[in-house]
């Protein structure tokens, strides 16, 4: 048997094929105006959302400094804490053997305030310095010089140069 070609011709359509993708319409100067303040707009809220958060972090976490500081000092003064109880509860025992004890706390304690940096201020002859000294008595000696620091009822104290409560003096004229 002998083959017959087949001869199909497709009928002749016009085909559209895109050439390019249709041009949205330009925009004008006004609504590009609008949508480039859109976007100033939204990157404005953001930057504004990130601070607010960061000043909330900040804030937490200074307090949360604060706290562990504070709880690290008092923790340190505990062990003086129980050293008191021990002597209020103890009924008997020699007066001598009781302010042994009470020296013994009072030596804690200097050293839990060594530990932390404090120091103490204001001895007789120091001369006045009213930035540390408080003068809540003054006397008139003629054989003292001027603005000398004559008695202390209560010792300075300070953190380096942080005053934490002046010296209460007596002060010559």
């Amino acid at each position: 048997m002998a083959k017959k070609k087949i001869d199909i011709e497709a009928p002749e359509e016009e085909v559209n094929v895109p050439e390019e993708k249709e041009k949205a319409p330009e925009q004008t100067v006004e609504e590009k105006l609008v949508a480039e303040l859109a976007a100033q707009k939204e990157a404005y809220l953001r930057l504004a959302a990130e601070y607010d958060n960061f000043r909330k972090r900040t804030a937490k976490e200074k307090e949360e400094s604060f706290t562990n500081a504070k709880s690290t000092v008092f923790q340190d003064f505990l062990p003086v804490l129980d050293n008191f109880d021990r002597a209020l509860e103890a009924d008997t025992g020699a007066v001598e053997d009781f302010k042994k004890g009470i020296e013994m706390t009072y030596t804690q304690f200097l050293s839990v305030f060594t530990k932390y940096g404090v120091e103490t201020f204001g001895e007789a002859g120091e001369q006045f310095d009213p930035n540390i000294h408080n003068a809540v008595m003054h006397v008139d000696d003629e054989s003292l010089d001027t603005n000398v620091v004559t008695d202390v009822f209560q010792k300075g104290y300070k953190i380096k140069e942080k005053i934490l409560r002046p010296a209460m003096v007596k002060v010559a004229n």
